[in-house]
C-alpha cells in the first residue's frame, strides 16, 4: 500500500457506506457543537455587557419609572437583569393600584437605626460607632411615616392604646418590634461586659483591649432556662474569633489566654452539628481553651465561677439569655413562659385582634433551633406587613413566615457561612471571601435607610 493510499481522503473514499455516514454525522455534530459554543461565548459576552450597562443606569440614581418605560419599550433589546427589573416593576405597579393608604406612626426614643450585627467590628477599629448609627429622619419622610419620640410603658385595651413616657397613642393596628432585654440575674454580672448591648459596650471592649498588655480573656454566653431558644450565641463566636485575629495582627496573641465557656458541651447547637464541630475545631487550632458543660454560677472581679470550677479572667465578655422588655409586666399582652409575647404562626399576639409581633420580643411556634436573629426577624416582619395589608383590604390575613437561619460567623480575616432550614443544613469551610461578603451585605442592607 502506498503513502497516497493512506491519505485521509483515500481512507474516507474506500470506507464502507455505513462508515462514511457515521463520519459525516460526526462532522455535522462537531460543526454544530462549535457553532453552539461560539454562539454561547459571544452571547454571554453580550449579556454581560447589557447587564453591566443596566446596573450602571440603575445605581446612577435615575428615576425608576424612566428605567421601567425604557425596558418595557424594548423588551427584546435588554439583558436578563433589565427584563427581571421590568417584570418586578410591573408587579409592583399592579400592587400600587391596590395599595392601602394608612397613617403609620413609629414610636422610639430616637429616630435612628443602630446596626447591631456590625458591633463585632468595633473592637478591631474596622467600624466606629458613627458608622453604625443611621439617621432615619430622611427615610421616615420618604416613607411618609410619622415619628413619635418616646419609650413604651404599657399596651392596654386589647392593644388599641399604647402608653409612652411622652403621651398616649390610639391605633387600629399595632406592630410590636421592640426587641428583648438581657437577663441580669447572675450575681456579679456587673463585672462582665455584654457585647451586643450596644455601641458603648463594644467600644468599651475596644478600649480595654488597647490598654491590656496581656492576661486572660473569658468569653461565653448562656440562654433563658425557661425558653432555650432565647439566646444570642453567634455574635459571641464572632467576638471570640475576632479578638484572636486582632491580637495576632498586633503581634500580641502569645501574651493572652483566651477561654471560651458555656453551659453546654456543644455550644451553638441551633447553628447545626456541623457548624458546632467546625467552630470547636477552629478553637483548638487557634489555641483557644474551652470550659464547656458547666453552668456559670457568678462573676467576681478577676474570675468566672462555674459549677465545674473557676476561670481567672482579666476581661469577661458574657452574653446572658434574653427575655421580654420590662414594660410587658404592666401590659395586657399574652406571655410565653420565657417572658416574651406569645405569638402564632402568622405573627399575631395570641388571642388578640390586629396586634402583631416581629423579632426578638416574640415567642413563635417552630422548630427548637429557630433563632433570635436579624434574618429571622426580617422574615417575620415581612409576614406581618402582608397580613396587615391583607386585613385592611378585607382579605384573609393568613401569611406565615419561613423558619430559616442564615449567617456568616465572621473572624475579621474570614468567616463560616451557616444556613439552616427545615429541609437542609449547610456549613461552609472558613473563607476570606465570606468576611468581605458580610461587609458588602451591610452596605447593601443599609442603603435603603440612608
Amino acid at each position: 500500500m502506498t503513502h497516497q493510499d493512506l491519505s485521509i481522503i483515500q481512507l474516507i473514499a474506500q470506507a464502507s457506506l455505513i462508515v462514511q455516514l457515521v463520519m459525516l454525522l460526526l462532522m455535522f455534530l462537531s460543526l454544530a457543537s462549535w457553532t453552539v459554543i461560539f454562539g454561547k461565548f459571544f452571547g454571554l459576552g453580550r449579556v454581560r455587557g447589557l447587564n453591566e450597562e443596566f446596573e450602571r443606569e440603575f445605581w446612577s440614581g435615575r428615576n425608576l419609572h424612566d428605567l421601567y418605560h425604557l425596558a418595557s419599550d424594548n423588551p427584546r433589546k435588554g439583558g436578563p437583569m433589565e427584563r427581571i427589573f421590568a417584570s418586578g416593576m410591573r408587579e409592583f405597579l399592579k400592587l400600587r393600584e391596590r395599595r392601602v393608604d394608612a397613617e403609620i406612626t413609629v414610636v422610639s426614643p430616637r429616630n435612628e437605626l443602630v446596626y447591631l450585627p456590625s458591633l463585632i467590628w468595633l473592637p478591631s477599629g474596622e467600624k466606629t460607632g458613627a458608622d453604625l448609627r443611621i439617621p432615619l429622619a430622611g427615610f421616615f419622610e420618604r416613607m411618609r411615616v410619622r415619628w413619635h419620640p418616646g419609650s413604651v410603658q404599657q399596651v392596654l385595651d386589647g392593644g388599641r392604646r399604647v402608653v409612652t413616657d411622652t403621651g398616649e397613642l390610639a391605633n387600629d393596628v399595632l406592630v410590636i418590634a421592640t426587641g428583648g432585654r438581657y437577663l441580669r440575674k447572675l450575681p456579679g454580672i456587673e463585672h462582665a461586659l455584654i457585647p451586643c448591648e450596644g455601641i458603648a459596650s463594644a467600644e468599651a471592649i475596644r478600649d480595654r483591649l488597647a490598654t491590656m498588655e496581656g492576661g486572660t480573656i473569658a468569653i461565653g454566653f448562656a440562654s433563658n432556662p425557661k425558653e432555650p431558644g432565647a439566646v444570642r450565641g453567634g455574635p459571641m463566636f464572632e467576638f471570640l474569633f475576632g479578638i484572636d485575629t486582632l491580637l495576632r495582627r498586633q503581634g500580641r496573641r502569645d501574651k493572652f489566654r483566651l477561654v471560651f465557656f458555656n453551659p453546654s458541651k456543644e455550644p451553638g447547637q441551633r447553628l447545626g452539628p456541623s457548624a458546632v464541630q467546625k467552630m470547636l475545631a477552629r478553637m483548638r487550632a487557634l489555641g483557644i481553651e474551652t470550659h464547656l458543660g458547666h453552668k456559670p454560677v457568678r462573676f467576681e472581679a478577676g474570675k468566672v465561677v462555674t459549677e465545674g470550677g473557676e476561670i481567672p479572667a482579666d476581661l469577661i465578655l458574657f452574653m446572658p439569655g434574653l427575655t421580654g422588655p420590662a414594660w410587658l409586666d404592666d401590659s395586657e399582652l399574652p406571655r410565653s413562659e420565657g417572658g416574651f409575647i406569645a405569638a402564632d404562626a402568622q405573627c399575631r399576639a395570641r388571642g388578640m385582634d390586629h396586634v402583631y409581633v416581629a423579632g426578638d420580643i416574640g415567642s413563635y411556634p417552630g422548630p427548637d433551633w429557630m433563632a433570635k436573629q436579624a434574618h429571622q426577624a426580617d422574615l417575620q416582619a415581612e409576614a406581618v406587613a402582608k397580613n396587615i395589608a391583607a386585613g385592611l383590604r378585607g382579605e384573609p390575613a393568613d401569611h406565615g413566615f419561613k423558619t430559616e437561619l442564615a449567617c456568616i460567623v465572621d473572624s475579621l480575616d474570614g468567616g463560616l457561612l451557616v444556613y439552616r432550614s427545615e429541609s437542609r443544613t449547610f456549613t461552609s469551610p472558613n473563607s476570606r471571601l465570606l468576611h468581605w461578603l458580610k461587609r458588602r451585605f451591610e452596605d447593601r442592607y443599609l442603603k435603603v435607610y440612608r
